[in-house]
């Protein structure tokens, strides 16, 4: 009876214009949304698994609903946003249904977060979620050689480093080129300076030199495919960050698409992930091409010959 009384509440809210609070009320609210009004065809295979050993180094992770565990299913790790200091994997359900309905294993971890945690913290935490991955989503119904990273925010710029700058994944154990491709949504990737106070500068700005922090500073060529996706409303991440590393990566020769959505604002372009809200825009759709593209099964010369 609650749920249903919670289903007619949240239906009355949204037919009344109250998208805007839902959105307010932050991945939390989105995720209460999704599930009373969508999110079948997935299910939860693990919770709160840890990855390390602080509180914060603990991942889920969602499965297609009828997924088995002798499956290899593209894997898609996502960061949530939260400028470094908020944001908890479990307000992100509506994430992991959407791309578990998609046909991927989705994996998204927590990380520390600003006071207690700063740069690299979040970054090696990132790594180790993804080593973590790798290491068991064969038992998952997960293909280990499939890894694509996802993010928005926050989490995007975290997804873009560990992509761009191998250090982390090597310091976790790890092989930097198991990252088939990158999701970035409304990331922060060219922001110096930082302003004063500010969620990067409280995160990162003891950091010299400074341009160690910039995913910018690591385009490369030979990076992994990126897609990354702005809004031409965002007023909190500019859209120059997505458009300059972009046109960054493909000066060094690498491939980046940059997807620019109109009247979209910055929590409008994870909004659209969720169910009732995936009008927005084509964001999940377009995102899940891309990831389908880049985790394709790569076919060997003598298996090509074979069929």
């Amino acid at each position: 009876m609650l749920k249903i009384l919670l289903f007619i509440g949240l239906l009355v809210l949204l037919l009344g214009g109250g998208a805007k609070r839902v959105a307010a009320g932050g991945a939390k609210s989105l995720d209460m949304a999704d599930r009373l009004l969508g999110g079948r065809g997935a299910r939860l295979l693990l919770q709160d698994q840890p990855y390390g050993h602080g509180p914060r180094q603990s991942l889920d992770i969602w499965v297609p609903e009828a997924a088995r565990a002798d499956d290899r299913l593209p894997v898609v790790v996502f960061f949530h946003g939260g400028g470094w200091d908020s944001g908890d994997r479990g307000s992100y359900g509506f994430v992991g249904r959407a791309l578990a309905n998609e046909g991927f294993v989705a994996v998204v971890p927590d990380y520390r977060l600003v006071p207690r945690a700063h740069w690299p913290d979040f970054l090696q935490d990132g790594a180790a979620a993804v080593a973590w991955a790798r290491g068991h989503v064969a038992t998952l119904g997960g293909d280990p050689d499939r890894i694509a990273l996802m993010g928005h925010s926050a989490g995007a710029y975290n997804a873009a480093m560990l992509a761009l700058d191998p250090q982390w994944l090597r310091g976790a154990g790890s092989d930097p080129a198991v990252i088939r491709g990158v999701v970035g949504l409304a990331g922060p990737y060219d922001f110096l300076p930082m302003e004063k106070g500010g969620h990067a500068d409280k995160a990162m700005g003891k950091i010299r030199p400074a341009e160690r922090t910039q995913p910018i500073a690591f385009a490369r060529g030979d990076a992994p495919p990126l897609w990354l996706a702005t809004g031409d409303g965002d007023t909190v991440v500019r859209p120059r960050n997505s458009q300059n590393l972009a046109a960054a990566i493909e000066a060094a020769g690498g491939s980046a698409s940059l997807r620019i959505y109109r009247d979209m604002g910055h929590k409008g372009i994870v909004m659209a992930l969720a169910t009732p809200f995936r009008s927005k825009g084509p964001v999940l759709d377009e995102a899940s091409d891309f990831l389908r593209g880049v985790t394709a099964r790569r076919v060997s010369p003598f298996e090509a010959a074979a069929q």
